[in-house]
């Protein structure tokens, strides 16, 4: 075996090829062309004397010896992520990028300030923020930390369980004045219901009552939507009501803006937990993110700590 051909460039490249699945990915993802990712590959299976990868025109699978170094390789690149981070940071400084998933409505309400806090407290972190309602693979898109409401799928990725976010039925006061405000659940079959179309189920509201009664309300509405800051705006428009996370709207209540319906009844509790790709919470200026990002989550209004 040529060591000295073992190179790091080599071993991310061919880390990354497997976790996308793909040579054609990762080279846009590395700025490069398709050619020199192969290269890389090609030049690590010559300087190792084993093929890693099985090639097809649909996709790459590893061979035996492929899987065996894909997991000795990505423990090498880690340690080697953490020294460089040890001696980066051995002056009390954050140096370096932390790329962060979000949902949108979330991100853009509250995360945002956030991670502002931290930059501003450490000049040299950046941070690549993606907002998206879709449930990412981290470990494919490259992403550090992904903050997340619902439930979760088992999988091998770290949770640090933030809390439960409350959610309240709201509606505008000139949507009340013209149609009337409900005095109890089955009211609402009559109402007009802003749905979320990404959400299971959104055409029943399931709301628990004062003695712990659970009621299931078949619900309708001119107006479906994918977004919660799409569902914020039909509120502030008198578009009809919703069940409505509390920090989507808070500012909303406080300024009149609109009014808080049934307020005896109200929705299961979403849970919001922070996801951290394995191995990558030892590298410094992750963990104080997730840290930060953990303690202002629980200060947002309606979120009820563990």
């Amino acid at each position: 075996m040529d060591q000295s051909s073992v190179t790091l460039e080599r071993m991310r490249s061919f880390v990354r090829v497997v976790e996308r699945g793909s040579l054609s990915a990762v080279a846009r993802e590395q700025g490069v062309g398709q050619s020199t990712v192969s290269r890389h590959v090609a030049e690590l299976e010559a300087a190792l004397g084993a093929s890693l990868l099985n090639r097809t025109t649909r996709r790459v699978t590893l061979t035996d010896e492929g899987q065996r170094f894909h997991t000795e390789a990505r423990t090498i690149l880690r340690l080697v992520e953490e020294a460089a981070d040890g001696v980066r940071n051995a002056g009390g400084g954050l140096i370096g990028t932390v790329r962060v998933s979000c949902t949108a409505a979330l991100g853009v309400r509250h995360v945002c300030r956030a991670l502002f806090a931290v930059q501003d407290r450490y000049p040299e972190l950046s941070v690549d923020l993606g907002l998206t309602d879709e449930r990412i693979d981290l470990v494919r898109e490259a992403t550090d930390v992904a903050i997340r409401l619902g439930p979760l799928a088992e999988s091998s990725l770290q949770r640090k369980a933030v809390g439960r976010s409350r959610r309240i039925l709201v509606a505008s006061r000139r949507y009340l004045a013209d149609h009337g405000r409900p005095e109890k659940p089955d009211d609402l079959v009559r109402h007009s219901i802003i749905r979320m179309s990404n959400v299971a189920g959104s055409d029943t509201l399931c709301l628990y009552g004062p003695d712990g009664a659970t009621s299931r309300v078949p619900v309708g509405g001119r107006l479906l939507v994918d977004h919660g800051l799409a569902a914020r705006e039909a509120l502030a428009q008198g578009r009809g009501i919703a069940a409505a996370h509390v920090w989507l709207v808070d500012d909303l209540l406080a300024a009149g803006a609109i009014e808080h319906v049934l307020p005896d009844y109200a929705p299961e509790p979403v849970p919001l937990s922070i996801l951290i790709v394995p191995g990558r919470i030892r590298i410094r200026r992750i963990r104080l993110v997730v840290d930060a990002l953990a303690a202002a989550l629980t200060e947002l209004p309606g979120i009820d700590r563990p």
